[in-house]
């Protein structure tokens, strides 16, 4: 297949309609490709949600009903609009550091007596001493489940990976995914989410693509 689709395949990856030749073969570009790798990690929020969709939709609908390209189309043009309203967020945010750097003083008497938020984000790190990869995980429970910041170093690139949420119940989610670049240990910051809260999850695992296990981290 041409490079250009393969570039068309990251809706369709992300939310899992490729069959497993082509999404094997996708995987492999995902390998050369960072603005791909990219998409695909963008693209989480939307699958965690067709995700959540499925479960309730009503067994009158037909098993095998899936995405069409229209809606593959949207949904990529629902991440290049969240691209243009992140680099709006951070014109305002420029803005309000200003603001902010004016009146810090009086910001501080203010804020005194609030709180910092952090006390609800539940954070656990590990090395795996066999594959060398260290890994950070930070969850902070929503209404919908869990969001996850993972941050991760991994010397052994070039290779696609991916963490695993496993829960209480022996359910697995894949939360986000990314390309390791080639022999850079310098670490990594992902974003994504799972459809279970803090206290549903057993544990967190970073795999490659084919599978091959990288490194657990075991909430206490």
């Amino acid at each position: 297949m041409r490079s250009l689709e393969r570039h068309r395949d990251v809706g369709a990856y992300a939310l899992g309609v490729l069959d497993e030749a082509e999404a094997f073969r996708f995987e492999d570009h995902l390998m050369e490709c960072p603005q791909c790798a990219a998409q695909v990690t963008e693209f989480g929020p939307t699958a965690r949600q067709m995700m959540l969709y499925r479960r309730a939709t009503p067994r009158t609908v037909h098993p095998f009903a899936g995405p069409g390209p229209r809606l593959l189309d949207r949904l990529l043009g629902e991440v290049a609009a969240r691209h243009r309203a992140a680099r709006r967020r951070v014109m305002f945010a420029l803005a309000a550091s200003v603001v902010v750097a004016v009146a810090g003083p009086a910001l501080m008497m203010m804020a005194g007596g609030g709180g910092s938020g952090d006390e609800a984000a539940v954070r656990v790190t590990a090395t795996d001493e066999k594959s060398g990869v260290w890994a950070q995980v930070t969850t902070e429970d929503t209404a919908w489940g869990s969001d996850l910041e993972l941050k991760v170093k991994d010397g052994a690139g070039p290779r696609s990976c991916r963490l695993v949420v496993v829960g209480r119940d022996g359910t697995e989610q894949t939360v986000t995914s990314w390309t390791v670049p080639e022999h850079d240990a310098r670490p990594n910051t992902m974003h994504g989410g799972a459809a279970m809260h803090s206290d549903e999850i057993a544990r967190y695992e970073v795999r490659t693509a084919d599978g091959e296990h990288l490194v657990t981290l075991q909430p206490s």
